[in-house]
């Protein structure tokens, strides 16, 4: 049971998720505010004070830094659920999050680049997975409120991700990209201590370690641990790990690390029953989940591309930066989330099911993409007001699968492993961001038209075939709505 089961404090849900809401708030406001400008940053040449990358290499590195990200969140569940529990995870994570901010805006070149992406995307996936599943822990789980309370938390990453990019964009276009990287640093230093006030009013299992790990292993997992780095650091040394490999090699270690981490859940001897049905459901949402993102986090790279060479960013007479484009995903869901949230509510048991949501969702998501075949050609000619017409069907989309899926993630999880089906659920958006670096090193602005059409019509088959076995997965699912 939630230690708050009738607290309505906060617009009718928890008290206590208005903590939780903050730093996903400040954390978001640094992750996207630095993204914003980290592509222009690597491929800008040194005159514009950037670092002169190849365009399609700093595409891929910023796809695998973004599927870093997730993919961290499973060394990040693994350690609350066997070592430090959910809630001091997440602080230590925020902290190497501002660490790497502040790694980014001082070290000088791709010194910087490497030691602060490390430290990013490393404290990035801590506060993802363990945010969203302490969410879950303010809940029944028969509490229909559930949907609604993660599609307000979902509003504070975006109150955030609006307003990161903003800053940056105009530090960067003002006094240079490592003023925008600071100003991230400052956002998360901001959350920590906003979080530090009130991390004591969390429910008590939120400091529980699910499945401890015995001390006489923890010696073994530490020279697992520094064996592994010694390996990839060696590698880097030999140009195996390389700028222009990354993104595949995050493709292969998320999709090793799935099939690893569904085998050790599903041949769990306590997993059996109803908690096994739903394991198996959680696949092919799972799938789809990954389609959906590699679509999506082309914000992040064709769409920032697209937006340098190809947008007409002229707002009478002054030249808007490139990074204010990321700040209209967030107006819009800042706008519709609390629709959503009340339209889910008022729906209660009648809306539609979570693979329809998930299979409709990845349908419109394919369908922006066509939307990008009726832009006007050439550079600088793409009208500002398209794009924003396009970002709003992401939203749309968006707003049907993300909040959904947290929820989801946290009602199919077995109680054994909370955190680490959160994780599960994170994996399946590295999937997608890394695949979405890969394509988009087959994005061509003097030539978009197929790039666009055939990434589009993937995208809606996935969400049709899902749709069309939606009844099968929802039994699965063994009353999970």
């Amino acid at each position: 049971m939630t230690d708050h089961p009738r607290d309505t404090r906060f617009f009718g849900q928890p008290g206590v998720l208005a903590n939780l809401f903050g730093v996903e708030l400040w954390e978001r406001f640094s992750f996207y505010g630095m993204q914003g400008i980290l592509l222009i940053y690597l491929y800008y040449s040194a005159a514009q004070g950037g670092l002169g990358i190849d365009e399609g290499t700093a595409a891929q590195i910023v796809g695998a830094y973004g599927g870093a990200v997730y993919l961290s969140t499973v060394l990040a569940a693994w350690l609350a659920d066997r070592v430090l529990g959910p809630e001091r995870t997440l602080f230590y994570s925020a902290v190497v999050v501002m660490l790497g901010h502040i790694a980014l805006s001082l070290l000088p070149g791709l010194l910087g680049v490497g030691v602060g992406l490390v430290l990013i995307a490393i404290g990035s996936g801590g506060v993802k997975a363990n945010a969203s599943s302490l969410v879950g822990t303010l809940y029944d789980e028969g509490d229909t409120r559930r949907d609604a309370g993660f599609s307000l938390f979902y509003m504070g990453i975006n109150i955030g991700a609006l307003i990161g990019p903003l800053l940056t964009g105009v530090l960067q276009k003002e006094w240079g990209f490592h003023a925008g990287f600071l100003a991230a640093a400052v956002g998360m230093a901001l959350g920590l201590v906003q979080y530090t006030i009130g991390r004591r009013g969390l429910p008590e299992h939120s400091h529980h370690v699910a499945n401890p790990l015995p001390a006489a292993k923890r010696r073994g997992y530490v020279v697992g641990g520094v064996v592994a780095l010694v390996v990839v650091a060696a590698l880097v040394a030999l140009g195996v790990i390389s700028a222009e490999r990354l993104a595949n090699i995050v493709i292969g270690a998320v999709v090793v690390a799935t099939v690893a981490y569904f085998a050790i859940i599903l041949r769990d001897k306590d997993v059996t029953g109803v908690a096994r049905t739903r394991v198996l459901a959680f696949i092919p949402l799972f799938v789809c989940n990954a389609v959906f993102w590699s679509l999506y986090q082309q914000q992040f790279t064709v769409v920032t591309i697209y937006s340098d060479k190809r947008l007409d960013r002229d707002l009478f007479g002054w030249e808007m930066p490139v990074s204010w484009v990321q700040s209209i995903n967030p107006v819009f869901i800042i706008a519709l989330a609390g629709v959503f949230a009340a339209l889910w509510t008022r729906l209660g048991r009648r809306q539609p099911s979570t693979p329809l949501k998930f299979g409709v969702a990845t349908v419109v998501m394919g369908l922006a993409f066509f939307l990008f075949l009726l832009m006007p050609a050439g550079a600088g000619s793409a009208p500002l007001l398209g794009l924003v017409g396009i970002l709003l069907v992401f939203t749309i989309a968006e707003l049907l699968i993300s909040p959904v899926g947290l929820s989801m993630t946290t009602k199919l999880a077995p109680p054994k492993y909370t955190t680490q089906m959160m994780a599960l659920f994170f994996l399946s958006i590295s999937l997608g961001t890394a695949m979405a670096g890969t394509l988009a090193g087959y994005y061509d602005e003097s030539s978009e038209g197929p790039f666009f059409f055939w990434v589009g019509l993937v995208a809606v088959i996935t969400g049709l075939v899902v749709v069309a076995i939606s009844k099968p997965i929802k039994r699965l699912m063994a009353g999970v709505d």
